[in-house]
């Protein structure tokens, strides 16, 4: 992973009206995740990054997946173990899962290597210090293989494509009470800590999705919002799209 500066500048015209400003910056992720202010990766050898304002900086550990926002930093390594960043340190929590997401109102949420969806309350997720610390998941009906969360809302990919919304979800309640379907096609999703809602396609195609309201937080309207190039994940915090393209460039868009 090569630290260091912002290398290009280009501007992506997509259609008539819509334009990003996509810098590349310096290294290679296979996936990444940012929220409240922070950018989190994690590279082809499972080694973890964080950014301090253009230098990639190197966090002990390994994990496949991570994730940054109100509930903490936590991640999955390839064994399916979660971990959760407490004080500078990885410790152990108790369950097994391949995604995790960390953007909801202080709760976590993912699914494990059964495509099962889980949650863990807010008072669970802010409390958990490590082992011995009380824990206890709540499995929430249904199938994913991609689930996140925004400060009341989340969204999910299944193994079909399919996207789904999950209403009523509450810190205190992060299971919702029901899923309600949403036209398109995603491998991937995310939401950012403003409620904002990216995903990828199967092409390698950005998606935006519009129209979310307070009252309407599913929105109306998926917008196609690619950058330069093909793209297999992303992440949005703060006016900033973070793209990791198909052979794992990092591009920085402002949105």
């Amino acid at each position: 992973m090569r630290g260091g500066t912002i290398i290009l500048l280009f501007l992506c015209l997509l259609g008539t009206s819509l334009a990003m400003d996509c810098r590349e910056v310096a290294g290679k992720l296979k996936q990444i995740d940012a929220g409240v202010g922070q950018v989190f990766g994690v590279a082809n050898d499972n080694s973890i990054y964080t950014i301090y304002g253009r230098t990639w900086t190197h966090i002990p550990g390994a994990l496949k997946h991570v994730t940054v926002g109100p509930a903490g930093v936590w991640g999955v390594n390839t064994d399916n173990q979660i971990f959760k960043l407490v004080g500078g340190v990885w410790v152990l929590v108790e369950g097994l899962l391949k995604q995790v997401d960390a953007g909801g109102d202080q709760f976590v949420a993912g699914v494990n290597m059964h495509d099962n969806v889980y949650c863990l309350g807010r008072d669970a997720t802010v409390g958990y210090k490590g082992p011995g610390s009380p824990i206890s998941w709540t499995g929430i009906t249904g199938s994913l293989m991609y689930y996140s969360c925004g400060p009341n809302v989340c969204w999910g990919v299944n193994s079909a494509n399919q996207i789904f919304f999950r209403k009523g979800v509450t810190p205190a309640a992060c299971q919702g009470n029901d899923w309600q379907h949403i036209a398109g096609a995603l491998v991937m999703i995310e939401v950012g800590t403003d409620g904002s809602v990216y995903g990828v396609n199967a092409g390698g195609d950005v998606f935006r999705r519009d129209g979310i309201t307070a009252t309407n937080p599913a929105g109306t309207d998926w917008i196609l919002t690619s950058p330069c190039t093909k793209s297999k994940h992303v992440s949005y915090d703060l006016g900033h799209l973070w793209v990791i393209t198909t052979d794992e460039r990092i591009l920085d868009c402002v949105v």
